[in-house]
């Protein structure tokens, strides 16, 4: 409950303002957070699960996040992650014809040191991203090779980077 309800006060602050404030939140709702971590307005949090961000990371407007109490969203050191992101580690396996929604999946995501998510960008479940990766209008359903460009629904290589 407290989660939603500083949700609520993020919301109303400026989006691009009042960083250390914004940090102080998060601690105070149980979300690791690192030093010089800058995260802007329009975002949410749902859910009372794990949530660790690492330093000077910026977290653009609108990004969201999807928790669950049993595995974890990790955030590494030094990413950028653009607006309108959105973190989900829930699923669902295809079930038979008389019910196509199977059984509920909730698996971890982790997104290595260095990463850059650009806007737009759906990071879904099981979901491991190497050191110095980016994605661009991804939709992330595979691990990502360290020092790789992605992009496209579904994401797919693009470019190695030196």
């Amino acid at each position: 409950m407290l989660r939603h309800l500083l949700n609520f006060l993020l919301l109303i602050l400026p989006p691009s303002r009042c960083f250390w404030f914004r940090r102080l939140c998060l601690k105070l709702s149980d979300v690791e957070i690192g030093e010089n971590v800058s995260v802007c307005g329009r975002g949410w949090i749902y859910g009372r699960g794990q949530l660790r961000i690492g330093r000077d990371t910026w977290l653009s407007p609108g990004v969201i996040f999807y928790t669950h109490t049993e595995v974890p969203i990790l955030i590494g050191e030094c990413c950028d992650i653009g607006p309108a992101i959105e973190f989900i580690k829930y699923g669902h396996s295809i079930g038979k014809a008389s019910r196509r929604v199977g059984t509920g999946t909730i698996k971890p995501i982790m997104i290595n040191d260095d990463c850059v998510i650009g806007a737009g960008s759906r990071i879904l479940s099981d979901v491991n991203t190497e050191a110095g990766s980016v994605a661009v209008g991804s939709v992330v359903k595979h691990d990502v090779q360290a020092n790789v460009l992605i992009a496209g629904v579904s994401a797919v290589f693009k470019k190695k980077f030196t």
